[in-house]
């Protein structure tokens, strides 16, 4: 489900007086670079929803080292799953740009979730959507080798934020570590993935930005895992 029609389509199933509660109730904060939104074990209090920006969702895994589990993107919400599990958080999510987020209680939202079975619903579904595509990640993450893991990720970020005006350039600039992270790999065997991407003239880095030059052929790279 793409998320920003996943919001659209929740906000559609309010009626005016549910609306307005929302709107009432919800709190605009905004986070700079590398800034924490919410960490592992904190107790779950609110469902956020990006407005702009970006946000890593990560879990702190052996050794301390850490795992992207996904990344967010406008206009899609998150950090509710654990409040309906009645947990703390099993993960952490830091802002990577300038982000700004609208944040819910979750006690509203579990109200309008009892009265209106419409939305129970949609959560049901999206939860249910959500679990889909981590099975399949694990999968991935798992079984394909390092280089069908990275270019899997540059298409997910390109799949998610689009590229720049150039028409090839990812929008969003990772560091080697978020990049080794996301692909589930140590940092010297991302570094060592990209430049042999790069000598194969599939992308072209510049820094931390990194342009799509064949992106058939990184599909093809993905796809064969």
């Amino acid at each position: 489900m793409d998320a920003s029609a996943g919001w659209a389509r929740m906000w559609r199933l309010l009626n005016e007086e549910e609306r307005s509660i929302l709107r009432a109730n919800s709190i605009i904060a905004h986070y700079k670079r590398n800034q924490i939104i919410y960490s592992e074990g904190d107790e779950p209090k609110e469902m956020m929803c990006l407005l702009k920006g970006k946000v890593k969702i990560a879990k702190e895994g052996v050794g301390g080292r850490s795992q992207i589990i996904r990344m967010i993107r406008p206009i899609q919400y998150f950090a509710y799953r654990a409040y309906f599990a009645k947990e703390r958080y099993l993960t952490s999510a830091t802002a990577c740009d300038l982000s700004t987020v609208c944040a819910i209680p979750m006690t509203i939202v579990d109200m309008l979730i009892h009265a209106n079975s419409r939305l129970a619903m949609f959560f049901i579904r999206q939860l249910s959507a959500d679990l889909g595509i981590a099975d399949e990640r694990t999968v991935n993450l798992t079984q394909k080798h390092i280089r069908g893991r990275l270019a899997e990720s540059l298409l997910f970020l390109k799949d998610s934020y689009g590229l720049e005006e150039d028409g090839a350039t990812i929008s969003i600039y990772l560091s080697r570590e978020d990049l080794a992270n996301l692909s589930n790999m140590t940092s010297s065997n991302a570094i060592r993935t990209l430049s042999s991407f790069a000598s194969e003239r599939i992308i072209a880095m510049d820094g931390r930005k990194i342009k799509l030059i064949d992106e058939d052929q990184l599909r093809k790279i993905s796809r064969m895992g």
